[in-house]
């Protein structure tokens, strides 16, 4: 049973950094993409940054420049380095990875609070 783990959320004043961690994939075979969403209260999931089996990466356009996402294949974590953070950045920040293994599947973890306050 995968269980994907988010830490790293917290509260945080404008300007300040959080960095995020992701936990639990190591089981997994075939990992495709692994990215961070996040989703405001009355908002859509929205993308964050995605990171390819390769090491390629992708960010939104709110995300670019401040936040950088990377991963540990020694121990099987992820990250999301936050910085310059902003009110409009508070949101619930959820782990996720597609594996291709027959069948394709996605996973995704229960997510952590990111609260930035102005």
């Amino acid at each position: 049973q995968v269980q994907l783990v988010e830490s790293g959320g917290g509260l945080v004043k404008s300007g300040g950094s959080l960095r995020l961690s992701c936990t639990g994939f190591g089981s997994i075979f075939t990992i495709v993409t692994m990215a961070w969403y996040r989703q405001a209260p009355g908002n859509e999931r929205e993308l964050v940054a995605s990171i390819r089996s390769g090491g390629a990466t992708d960010y939104a356009d709110s995300a670019k420049g401040r936040f950088t996402i990377s991963k540990n294949n020694a121990d099987n974590t992820m990250y999301l380095q936050m910085n310059s953070l902003k009110p409009e950045d508070t949101a619930v920040y959820y782990c996720y990875v597609y594996s291709a293994y027959r069948p394709p599947h996605e996973y995704w973890g229960d997510g952590t609070l990111v609260t930035v306050s102005s």
